[in-house]
C-alpha cells in the first residue's frame, strides 16, 4: 500500500468549488495553513513554556492583584512565541515577577519609590539577552505594572525613562565596570527626570540624592546577582567569555601545555570564526571563546591527532581504520566529560558536541573500503559522528573553520589558488552533506564565511621565499 493510499479521505469538505474563482480557494488554503502553522507551535514539548504566564498569574493571585497587569505579559508572551524569536517564556517571567514583587512590597509598605531597584531589571535583561526587542519588552510590562502598584503615571514614566537608558549604556557590556558606569549615569538621568516631574522645582533635595544613589545601588546589585541568573538561564555573557578566553584557565593551560598543535589549531579556527561571524553578523566573541574549548576532548590521547603526532610515525598505522574511527571519534565524549568536570557553560558545551555534527571521518573510512574482505562489510552509518548538526551561526562557523583550517594545513604547496580551492570544497560539501540544515545560514552568509576564511589562510599559510645560506667571510 502506499502512503497515499494510507491517506484517510475527508468526505463533504470542497476546498475550491467548481466554477468558483481559483482566488478564493487559495485564500482557503493559506487560511488552513495558518491554523496548521499556529497548531505546530503548541507541540506537546511546548507546554513546559506556559510555566512562563502561569508563574505571573498565581503570584497575581496571591498578592490580589487585578489580572489587568498579567494579561498584558502574557499578550507580549505571545507575540514573541508566535513570532517564533528564541526565547524562553520563563526567563522572562521569572525577571518580570521579581521586579513586580518587590515593587508591590515596597509600595504597599508606604515606602518611597526610590527604594524599589529600578533599573536591575532592565540591566540583567539587556546583559543575558541578545535581542534589543526583548528588553524593551520586559521594561514596558514593568513600567506599566509599576504606575499600577503606585497608582501614578509619573512613576512608570520615571521607571520608562530610566530603564531605556541602562538597557542603552549596558547593552554588549564586556566589563563590570561599564555597569558601574551606567549605574551613576542611570541616576544622574533619573534625578533629571524627577526634577521634570516636579516642574522644575526642588522642594526635597534628599529625593534627588536618593535616586541618584538608586541607580549606583541597583548597578551593584545587578552585577552581584548576574552569575545566579547566568546559571539559571544556561546563558553567557560577554563578561563571563572574556573570562573564559583568558589562556590562564585550568583547561585552556592544559591544552597550551600537554596538546600544543591542538592549542595553536584552536587559535587559527577561533580567529576565523570570529572574523566570520562578524561579516555575518553573529556572536563573534561566543564564536572565538566556543572555538578555544572545542577540542578539548584531545587531551585524551593527543598524540592520535595530526597536530600533535611525530612528522615521521603516526600511532594509526598500529590500527585498524575501525579502531582508529573509534579514538578519532571518542575526543568528542572525552570533552563533554572534560566541560562536566570543569562545569563549562552549556553554551560552550554546544561548540564541543556540535563541531563535527554528523560528518564522515572521511580518511579512515575510505582506508576501511580499501582493506575490505570479500566476507566483510562497511557501513558509512558507522564512520560518522553521532551529532547532533549546528543549530546556530556560531556553532556551524566553527564547524567550518575547524574543518577548513585542518585541510589549508595539511595542503603541501598552500598557494592562494589551491587555498581558494580548498575553502570552496569544504564549504560545499558540508553544505551538500546537510550538516548545516539546522542553523539559519544563508548562501549569501556563506560566501562571505567563505571570503573570510581566504583571506585569513592566505595570510597564514602563504608559501614563503627560501633564502640562500650565507656564508661568513674568511680572513
Amino acid at each position: 500500500m502506499t502512503k497515499l493510499h494510507a491517506v484517510n479521505p475527508v468526505r463533504n469538505t470542497g476546498v475550491i468549488r467548481e466554477k468558483s474563482k481559483i482566488s478564493n480557494g487559495v485564500n482557503k488554503l493559506k487560511f488552513i495553513s495558518g491554523l496548521s502553522q499556529i497548531s505546530s507551535r503548541f507541540r506537546q514539548k511546548d507546554v513546559k513554556l506556559l510555566f512562563g504566564p502561569a508563574l505571573v498569574f498565581f503570584v497575581s493571585y496571591l498578592l490580589g492583584i487585578n489580572f489587568v497587569i498579567p494579561l498584558f505579559l502574557v499578550c507580549i508572551f505571545a507575540y514573541i512565541k508566535l513570532f517564533s524569536k528564541n526565547y524562553s517564556l520563563l526567563n522572562l517571567s521569572l525577571l518580570f515577577v521579581i521586579i513586580f514583587v518587590v515593587s508591590y512590597f515596597i509600595i504597599q509598605e508606604g515606602q518611597p519609590i526610590f527604594y524599589i531597584p529600578f533599573s536591575i531589571i532592565p540591566m540583567l535583561s539587556a546583559i543575558l539577552f541578545e535581542e534589543l526587542g526583548l528588553s524593551l519588552l520586559i521594561t514596558l510590562a514593568s513600567s506599566i505594572s509599576i504606575a499600577y502598584l503606585a497608582g501614578d503615571i509619573n512613576a512608570g514614566l520615571l521607571f520608562l525613562i530610566s530603564a531605556i537608558t541602562a538597557i542603552i549604556l549596558v547593552r554588549g557590556a564586556r566589563k563590570r565596570v561599564t555597569i558601574i558606569r551606567a549605574g551613576f549615569i542611570v541616576g544622574l538621568v533619573q534625578a533629571i527626570t524627577l526634577f521634570f516631574i516636579d516642574h522644575f522645582s526642588i522642594a526635597e533635595p534628599q529625593r534627588y540624592l536618593m535616586f541618584m544613589l538608586n541607580g549606583v545601588v541597583s548597578s551593584i546589585i545587578a552585577i552581584g546577582i548576574l552569575p545566579v541568573f547566568e546559571y539559571l538561564f544556561k546563558t553567557v555573557t560577554n563578561i563571563s567569555l572574556l573570562e573564559l578566553a583568558d589562556f590562564s584557565q585550568p583547561l585552556l593551560q592544559r591544552l597550551v601545555m600537554e596538546t600544543p598543535g591542538t592549542y595553536y589549531h584552536s587559535l587559527v579556527v577561533g580567529n576565523l570564526s570570529e572574523a566570520a561571524c562578524l561579516a555575518v553578523g553573529a556572536n563573534a566573541l561566543l564564536a572565538r571563546v566556543g572555538a578555544y574549548y572545542h577540542d578539548i576532548g584531545k587531551l585524551e590521547k593527543p598524540e592520535y591527532f595530526s597536530e600533535n603526532q611525530d612528522i615521521k610515525t603516526s600511532k594509526h598505522d598500529a590500527l585498524s581504520a575501525t579502531m582508529s574511527k573509534l579514538v578519532i571519534m571518542n575526543h568528542i565524549n572525552k570533552g563533554l566529560e572534560l566541560a562536566k568536570k570543569y562545569r563549562l557553560n552549556p553554551r560552550l558545551i554546544d561548540f564541543i558536541q556540535r563541531h563535527h555534527g554528523t560528518s564522515l571521518v572521511y580518511y579512515f573510512y575510505r582506508r576501511a573500503l580499501e582493506t575490505l574482505e570479500e566476507d566483510q562489510e562497511v557501513r558509512e552509518e558507522g564512520f560518522r559522528y553521532p551529532g547532533p548538526k549546528p543549530n546556530t551561526k556560531e556553532t556551524a562557523i566553527v564547524l567550518l573553520a575547524d574543518s577548513v583550517e585542518a585541510a589549508t594545513r595539511a595542503l603541501k604547496e598552500p598557494t592562494p589558488t589551491n587555498i581558494v580551492d580548498v575553502v570552496h570544497k569544504i564549504i560545499n560539501n558540508k553544505f551538500i552533506d546537510s550538516q548545516l540544515d539546522e542553523c539559519d545560514l544563508t548562501l549569501k552568509d556563506l560566501e562571505k564565511i567563505s571570503a573570510v576564511f581566504i583571506h585569513i589562510l592566505s595570510a597564514i599559510y602563504h608559501a614563503r621565499i627560501t633564502y640562500p645560506e650565507t656564508s661568513s667571510k674568511e680572513e
